[in-house]
């Protein structure tokens, strides 16, 4: 089973604010969009219920213990386990999109990981990532963009290789 984590993340480890992303960069929603496109993605129904549809060209698997959360166009496990257990049976590698609470029951599971470090500091934050202990984690890959017309903040994009 390939799993890889996907993640943007503020320099003091926030991630989300009200089941939202706290800032808005497409240079960002463009390379979630360039390395998840046409792989399994896995995500928590708040996760789900914040994008508001399932995302084209992936497989959209969403876990949600509420039995009638049957939207169209999404594949509904009622646990982690049974998810995870679908996904094993994939011969793409599935990416992990969130919430926190998923990004952390499967993150000792995940291979790879792709950071986004946005460069900003939230201050209410409610959702949080741990970023990578390099103990654990290899940096393979780094590209930096600074702001722009669109971009109000610069990011970095980084790729880890579990050691």
């Amino acid at each position: 089973m390939a799993l890889a984590l996907i993640v943007a993340v503020s320099n003091n480890g926030v991630i989300g604010v009200a089941n939202t992303l706290p800032w808005h960069l497409p240079a960002d929603l463009q390379y979630f969009k360039k390395v998840t496109s046409g792989h399994p993605i896995l995500m928590g129904r708040n996760t789900y219920e914040s994008i508001g549809r399932p995302l084209p060209n992936r497989e959209n698997i969403v876990i949600s213990r509420q039995a009638n959360f049957k939207p169209e166009g999404v594949r509904v496990f009622p646990s982690l386990e049974e998810a995870l257990a679908y996904t094993a049976t994939l011969p793409l590698k599935t990416f992990i999109i969130g919430g926190d609470r998923v990004y952390k029951q499967t993150r000792h599971l995940a291979d790879e990981l792709h950071l986004t470090r946005v460069d900003t500091h939230i201050e209410n934050g409610e959702a949080f990532f741990e970023l990578p202990d390099t103990n654990e984690w290899e940096l393979v890959e780094e590209t930096y963009r600074a702001p722009d017309e669109k971009n109000a903040l610069a990011c970095t994009f980084q790729v880890y290789k579990r050691k």
